[in-house]
């Protein structure tokens, strides 16, 4: 910590000019208070490479601002949406269907699967590569490897759905 400044005088100090910060950015006390705890917790973490002690302030809120952009970014790529809200954009499994495959069941209708999709959908769900790591290793662009693992997974599951995947002896 910095010298001079210990955790909890820093939180009896700044815990309410942060929370109100925060709740001018979030407009909610629960997502308001994450920030807030967020913020002390990077203080607690980092607060030891403050140089400069009449700073604290200044660092605190530019850090909650950055913690809040974070999330902000995070909710933009990743957004929450209601399952029950977007029912058609789910795939249709039923109960029964799901009973039957297992893993060699997948895996042969994988074999099914056009060749030039078969590489992507392996590397990307059997051997956790990247898109990155794909593109390098198929001499390829990454917009192809994210199409190409589109359409094989389409693929597969047409495979699948339609019960054309040869059946494992049972």
């Amino acid at each position: 910590m910095a010298s001079g400044l210990d955790f909890e005088s820093v939180v009896a100090s700044y815990y309410e000019p942060l929370y109100q910060f925060a709740f001018s950015l979030t407009r909610t006390e629960a997502d308001a208070c994450d920030l807030t705890q967020q913020t002390f917790y990077i203080w607690a973490t980092k607060g030891h490479q403050l140089r400069d002690l009449s700073k604290v302030k200044t660092w605190l809120f530019t850090t909650l601002h950055r913690a809040y952009l974070e999330t902000r970014r995070r909710q933009t790529r990743f957004p929450h949406v209601e399952l029950t809200e977007v029912p058609q954009e789910l795939p249709s499994l039923t109960p029964a269907l799901a009973r039957q495959i297992d893993s060699a069941e997948v895996l042969k209708a994988l074999g099914q699967v056009d060749e030039v999709y078969q590489a992507p959908v392996a590397l990307f769900y059997l051997e956790d590569c990247s898109y990155k790591e794909i593109a390098e290793i198929l001499g390829v662009p990454i917009g192809t490897v994210k199409s190409r693992l589109a359409r094989g997974i389409a693929r597969l599951q047409q495979i699948l759905a339609s019960g054309d995947a040869p059946r494992q002896p049972k």
